[in-house]
């Protein structure tokens, strides 16, 4: 199998939209990495997407249990589109993501909300499971929510990092389906936030979620594609809720 490296550039150099209805994005990213510190951080780098623009977003959860999302483009362009009624604070900022070897890289963002994450991958029984699954799935199954359902437990049984959902609901209401087509296990990191040291990765003491997206209690790299239903104001949060939108702070 190609390195993880190979496979970012072909990414970015040509990735292509699934076709479907719903908004969709294909790229990669960390689906979560938590830390003993109770610190948690996600990644995901979308190079296109149906929204129009390509941007990346990374997530930080305090121990506190409080997220913020910096992102490089605006809310209703990113992530916040889906999360922003579970998100205390969202930041515009620049985030440079820079590899270093086949299975190395670095996430950093040096604007009002500073951070430097290094990571280094690997593979696991599970993850080489996932992998020689995923490359053979049809993909009429990847839009099918009860195979999706199916592979979801079968993922979270090969891996062994709790509930794994690859279809669900997101806090904003939209459904989702994701199709991590290849994985990896992250198998060493060092990050700081805003001059913390998050310390050693390890498992919370709770497994934590983003409305029905479980965030892995080891770390988890993958490379795939994300549907998400189509925004509908009568049924959907906006990207800030009304309750929190006096303390979201969207900094240049």
């Amino acid at each position: 199998m190609r390195e993880p490296r190979e496979m970012v550039e072909e990414v970015e150099q040509r990735a292509e939209l699934p076709q479907g209805a719903e908004e969709r994005f294909s790229g990669y990213g960390v689906i979560g990495l938590t830390f003993a510190s109770q610190h948690i951080l996600c990644l995901r780098r979308w190079p296109i997407s149906s929204l129009g623009q390509s941007y990346t977003s990374v997530w930080h959860r305090d121990p506190s249990g409080q997220w913020t999302f910096i992102q490089d483009v605006l809310p209703h362009r990113a992530c916040t589109r889906y999360f922003g009624s579970s998100v205390e604070r969202v930041l515009l900022e620049e985030i440079n993501i820079v590899w270093s070897g086949p299975r190395h890289f670095s996430v950093t963002g040096n604007g009002e909300y500073d951070f430097h994450w290094q990571i280094s991958l690997t593979h696991t029984i599970g993850t080489r499971f996932m992998n020689a699954g995923g490359s053979v799935i049809p993909s009429s199954l990847w839009r099918n929510p009860k195979f999706l359902k199916f592979l979801g437990t079968a993922g979270s049984l090969a891996m062994k990092t709790g509930r794994l959902s690859l279809t669900g609901q997101v806090p904003n209401g939209q459904t989702f389906m994701s199709n991590p087509r290849y994985v990896w296990a992250v198998g060493s990191s060092e990050a700081t936030v805003s001059g913390e040291d998050l310390g050693a990765v390890g498992p919370l003491p709770v497994q934590e979620r983003l409305g029905d997206i479980w965030i892995p209690q080891e770390g988890r790299f993958f490379i795939g594609n994300s549907f998400l239903e189509a925004f509908d104001p009568m049924r959907h949060l906006s990207e800030v809720s009304r309750e929190k939108i006096d303390k979201f702070e969207i900094f240049h």
